[in-house]
């Protein structure tokens, strides 16, 4: 009812010009006629030609999305200095790469989880690709907790160190607990309790909620969400060739200027 009382206030906006050429306010009509129009408008929207309602929710959606997107570039072109230059975000792949990825992700994401083998190929694959890890964990507190795991391997081992962290969490399919994500700090050798005491610092819970405000700033709505080139793709990669396709179309993009 609510669409149809919506869809009855544009259609008697559109009459407004109109009554304004007659200068002359129309009178306000009794309830039993309202009520009249109501029904034939409804009847004619849901039981006669119901594609009218889906056709004008597919546009509602259409320009919602529309909105959102240019929301999302407006505040990436703000945010460009956080999002592309900060030296705390763990850099993988070409640094000086023709083609830039940058993926918010959550290391509990069934969706990351989806993507990262196409992630971890075309880092193989394409030389020429700089990849930002910027960890936005939003499913709990053990996402959390394995971001600052993370950064924290990142502070004391380096971007090689991160990054075999950073797939073998990924590579899991369990849901994580602090003896795997320890482990996984064994596993690329280095001291667990050096580890848990710089992620439990202050510094690093500072680190995490500024990827949260980022993100949330730049419309990230759930993870993963890839920006590449000047591109944004929400949500998980299908496919390989899905990846590939949006990295040769930036690289392409970046040559004409």
């Amino acid at each position: 009812m609510r669409f149809l009382l919506v869809l009855l206030a544009v259609l008697m906006s559109a009459l407004a010009p109109a009554f304004a050429q007659d200068k002359v306010a129309p009178a306000p009509l009794p309830d039993d006629q309202k009520a009249a129009i109501e029904e034939v408008i409804k009847n004619y929207l849901i039981k006669e030609h119901p594609e009218v309602v889906m056709q004008a929710m597919q546009e509602l959606q259409k320009r919602d999305q529309a909105s959102a997107a240019t929301k999302t570039h407006d505040s990436i072109t703000k945010d460009k200095a956080k999002i592309y230059e900060d030296a705390d975000t763990p850099v993988g792949g070409n640094p000086k790469g023709d083609v830039t990825i940058v993926e918010f992700s959550d290391f509990q994401c069934g969706y990351c989880k989806m993507s990262e083998p196409f992630v971890e190929k075309i880092l193989k694959e394409d030389k020429g690709v700089r990849f930002i890890y910027k960890d936005f964990p939003v499913l709990g507190p053990q996402s959390i907790m394995a971001a600052k795991v993370a950064l924290a391997v990142f502070h004391q081992g380096g971007i090689d160190k991160y990054v075999k962290f950073h797939d073998a969490l990924l590579a899991k399919k369990e849901h994580l607990n602090d003896d795997m994500i320890y482990q996984s700090v064994k596993d690329v050798g280095l001291d667990p309790e050096k580890i848990k005491k710089e992620a439990n610092s202050d510094a690093m819970q500072n680190h995490i909620q500024a990827n949260l405000d980022l993100g949330i700033e730049i419309g990230v709505r759930g993870t993963p969400m890839f920006l590449i080139g000047d591109k944004v793709y929400p949500g998980a990669m299908q496919e390989y060739d899905q990846m590939k396709k949006a990295v040769d179309e930036a690289r392409a993009a970046a040559k004409k200027g």
